[in-house]
């Protein structure tokens, strides 16, 4: 975490958390919700949704990227989250809290740019997407790189199992929204 965000927490320990105004997609790309795009429907399409997805805009600028890339982490429930000084947004996942990129080497990295580390196991799901658990977390294989995952697996390197993609977030401690999270468990009035 930046020293200035750290800075900022302990100037302001008390500001509200921020949900629903940003998402992570399926390429590792970063997504500004406002209040018209989440009136429009949810980041990401979960079991039995009939809401269109509503991604929003597309963040640009690198060194927000960047920023927000140093400042990405997990809260004890398995929310993820960007701490942006002292608000914590909450982030909706698409997926998995990573997104891997596979390099020529045979290493892994993280959207974010960290190493993935050992790859400790594979998984695909009903709709071939694969995922990787590594010593940094639980991701999904970036859609570019499945020729390089192809050769990890004839070559031996990882042997998937079959998973179902519902059961990756309770089985590796995640929350793909935040959002519905939190308003599932406020009280209506």
């Amino acid at each position: 975490m930046d020293d200035i965000v750290k800075a900022a927490l302990a100037k302001w320990p008390n500001v509200p958390h921020c949900y629903g105004w940003l998402g992570l997609d399926a390429r590792g790309q970063w997504f500004m919700r406002d209040d018209r795009v989440q009136a429009a429907g949810p980041f990401a399409a979960a079991e039995g949704d009939t809401a269109t997805p509503s991604k929003g805009s597309l963040l640009k600028h690198d060194k927000l990227i960047e920023f927000i890339h140093r400042n990405y982490a997990a809260d004890e429930t398995g929310q993820w989250f960007f701490q942006n000084g002292p608000q914590r947004v909450y982030v909706e996942l698409e997926h998995t809290p990573y997104i891997w990129r596979l390099q020529p080497d045979g290493s892994v990295m993280a959207h974010t740019g960290a190493s993935a580390g050992e790859v400790r196991q594979a998984w695909l799901d009903e709709h071939g997407h694969l995922y990787l658990q590594t010593a940094l977390g639980i991701g999904l294989v970036h859609t570019s790189d499945m020729a390089l995952a192809a050769d990890a697996v004839e070559s031996g390197r990882w042997a998937p199992d079959a998973v179902l993609a519902a059961q990756l977030p309770e089985r590796h401690g995640y929350v793909q929204s935040p959002q519905r999270l939190k308003a599932a468990s406020s009280p209506t009035r």
